[in-house]
Order: structure tokens, then C-alpha cells, then sequence
């Protein structure tokens, strides 16, 4: 028997039984389709942050007081104090693979302008600061080095700060807010950033001279902290190797003392967060394909029922000159078609509904190929596998016993 014609009877043993064949593929449906969604939503994800860490800077370094203790372990004011000028200035001028660095001093408070007043926090930095964080100004002007030097009461405001002082959408550029007792002049304003991947309003900051905000509002000359750039991601372990030598010179630490400082990148975040969807999105994806198990055992199911059912047609055929393979063939032709057609609905339903989770829930989404594929590939191959030991007995059967069969 040819393989058009086994196509042929497959076909028409299916369109008999309508309902039964839909219910039959309805669990590998939901399963391709859940495969291909919770893949979506994962790499979705993955991207999303891996694009808010870049629009940080991916090659960003971050320094800060204080040895790398965990556990609840409180640390002395002192070790809080040990980043200083002079570490800023030696990191500055004896690395090689920086192409950028800035000191960073921040504190919170209301920012007020007439009887508006709004949260937020300012960061005393330098100009190098936008280069490493990857901010941009939209209007207006950076501050200038002299202003650092003299300590200018001059700012630059990010749109949240804009929005909650100056609602009536106005130019801010030169007007004078007060950040506690401190008046400050707006030089700038920032483009909008958003919201980052860990929740927060990235435009909610005011950023001035490190050393306006040292010597005016905190009373001190530490530095909270030191952002610097490498010049690539793949200079980072470089530059973290020079950073923390300097640092340990300048700290006087010997060999086998404890670092006072922390040193993190924007890359050791990068591979964390990455690793944590990564490993997120393979238990969805597990998850869903369980629902493809239970599909590959509803086609068994209903291949053996199919098998019992036809049990005389199978010994009528085999007596009029059908072989053993011809019925395997027939049977197992069914299953394919089950689940392959099973297969190509729950890639259109897989997709719909990534696309449906985007629009309604405006949650990122990344449909892969290559998950299109996989998922119908598994689904043809659970056909396969499932649809094997209920053919080959119907291929087994004795035609005069199946003859007889009620």
C-alpha cells in the first residue's frame, strides 16, 4: 500500500471521529502554545533588562566604602569613610583601561519651588558622571569643572522633578529651587530614562557639583562612593585588577588584609540578572511542557480506543493482502497528523497569546525561532513516540482473531 493512500485513510479515520480528534489535540495545543508563551515572556525579560543595564553602562564600575561583609554584619563609621579625594584622583590619573570617573555624594530630601514640593534625592558628581551613567541633557547645560571647583549652587533635574515642581509645563531652565536650605539654580535638564528593571524612576534626581553637595548640605569630605567606565566590557576585570591595587596602596593594607572597600560592575550584575531569567524562564518552560506529556497521553489513549474499535477493519484488511507494516504505518500516520496539526494551531495560539500578554499587560516579549521550532518539533516527535505502541499492536494482531472480534 502506497503512502499517499495510508495518508488518504488516516485522514478520512480522523474527519469520522471530528470531536474526538480536537480533544485529542487540544492537549498538545495548550502545550506548544504554553511552551512558545512562557519562552517569550522569559527572553522577553532577558532583553529587557539586559537593555535597561546597557542604557546604565555596560561596562560601568562602581566602588564603595566598606569591605564585602554580608550576613546583617554592621560595619564601624570609619570603614563607612575610606573612599577620599585621593583615591578619586590616583584612580583617575594611574589606570589604563578607564575612560571615565566620577565621585558620587548623594542625599534625600524634598526639593521645593513655590508652594510645590516633591521627594527625591540629589547626587553630588562630577561632569564625567553622564558619560558613565549614559544620562544625556535635553535642555539647557552640564555644569562646568569651575563650578565643581567653587562649589556652585547649580543643578541639573531629572523630567519626574520637572513634572511634580513645574506642572504647568513651563521652562525650568534657570529657575531656583530649594533643596532643604540650599537654593539651587537649574542649569539643565535631563532626558527621560524611565524606570529601570528593579523598579526605579530612573528620572527622579537632581544631580549637582560633588562638591556643592559635600561641603553645603552633608558637612563632609569622604566620598559615598566612586562610578567609573571602562573603556569596553571586555577591559572590566583590568580595570577592576588596577582600581583595587591603587585602592589597597592608598589604604595602606598588607597582604592577607581584608579589603575596605567593594568593588561591582555592571557586568557581574549583567550575568546575574541574565542567569536568574535564564534559569526563570526553563522552569516556565518545563512547566508548560508537562501540559505536551499529557497531550503525547491522550494520543495513546485514544489510538489504543482507535485500535480496539477497528479491530475487525484492521483483520479485513490484513486478509485481503495488507501487511504488518502497512497497518503500523496507518496508525501511526494517525498520531502524526494529530499532533502535528495539534502542533501548527498551538504555534498560532502560542504566539497569540505572547502577543495578547504584551498588549494587555504591557509586559516585554521576545519570540524566538528556534522555539517555534523546538515546540513543533517536540509535538511531531510525541506523535512519534506516543502513536508507536498502539500501531505496532495493531500491526500484531492475528487477522482471524481480529475477523472474529465483537
Amino acid at each position: 500500500m502506497n503512502l499517499v493512500n495510508l495518508f488518504k485513510i488516516a485522514f478520512k479515520a480522523l474527519c469520522n471521529n471530528k470531536l474526538r480528534g480536537f480533544l485529542t489535540m487540544l492537549g498538545i495545543i495548550i502545550g506548544v502554545g504554553s511552551v512558545i508563551t512562557m519562552l517569550a515572556i522569559g527572553q522577553g525579560s532577558k532583553r529587557s533588562i539586559q537593555a535597561q543595564i546597557g542604557e546604565m553602562g555596560s561596562n560601568m564600575i562602581m566602588i564603595h566604602p566598606g569591605g564585602d561583609r554580608r550576613g546583617g554584619v554592621r560595619l564601624d563609621a570609619a570603614a563607612m569613610e575610606s573612599l577620599k579625594l585621593k583615591d578619586l584622583e590616583d584612580i583617575a590619573t594611574q589606570t589604563r583601561y578607564l575612560s571615565a570617573v566620577s565621585p558620587s555624594v548623594n542625599s534625600s530630601g524634598q526639593a521645593v519651588y513655590g508652594a510645590n514640593n516633591t521627594p527625591t534625592t540629589v547626587y553630588g558628581i562630577s561632569p564625567e558622571y553622564l558619560e558613565i551613567r549614559r544620562y544625556k541633557v535635553a535642555d539647557g547645560d552640564m555644569f562646568s569643572e569651575q563650578d565643581v571647583r567653587t562649589a556652585a549652587k547649580v543643578c541639573l533635574v531629572g523630567k519626574s522633578v520637572v513634572d511634580e515642581l513645574f506642572p504647568g509645563g513651563e521652562s525650568v531652565v534657570g529657575k531656583v529651587i530649594r533643596f532643604g536650605k540650599i537654593p539651587l539654580r537649574i542649569i539643565g535638564v535631563l532626558e527621560s530614562k524611565g524606570y529601570n528593571s528593579m523598579g526605579m524612576d530612573q528620572d527622579n534626581l537632581i544631580l549637582a557639583p560633588y562638591t556643592t553637595v559635600q561641603k553645603r548640605m552633608l558637612a563632609i569630605t569622604h566620598l559615598q562612593s566612586i562610578n567609573c567606565s571602562a573603556l569596553s566590557e571586555s577591559h572590566t576585570d583590568q580595570a577592576i585588577d588596577e582600581i583595587s591595587a591603587i585602592l589597597r596602596a592608598n589604604h595602606k593594607l598588607r597582604e592577607g588584609d581584608e579589603d575596605d572597600f567593594t568593588i561591582r560592575s555592571q557586568q557581574e550584575l549583567a550575568t546575574m540578572m541574565t542567569s536568574t531569567t535564564d534559569m526563570m524562564t526553563l522552569l516556565l518552560a518545563a512547566v508548560a511542557g508537562i501540559s505536551l506529556l499529557v497531550g503525547g497521553i491522550g494520543i495513546m489513549n485514544i489510538m489504543y480506543v482507535s485500535v480496539t474499535e477497528r479491530t475487525r477493519e484492521i483483520g479485513l484488511r490484513m486478509s485481503i493482502g495488507a501487511k504488518g507494516r502497512d497497518i503500523l504505518a496507518q496508525f501511526l500516520i494517525e498520531s502524526i497528523l494529530i499532533s502535528v496539526t495539534g502542533g501548527l494551531i498551538g504555534v498560532f495560539v502560542g504566539v497569540g497569546a505572547a502577543l495578547l500578554v504584551n498588549l494587555l499587560a504591557a509586559f516585554p516579549i521576545y519570540i524566538q525561532p528556534w522555539s517555534v521550532l523546538l515546540s513543533f518539533a517536540v509535538c511531531t516527535l510525541t506523535g512519534i513516540f506516543f502513536g508507536w505502541y498502539p500501531a505496532s499492536k495493531a500491526a500484531m494482531l492475528d487477522p482471524i482473531e481480529a475477523l472474529r472480534y465483537e
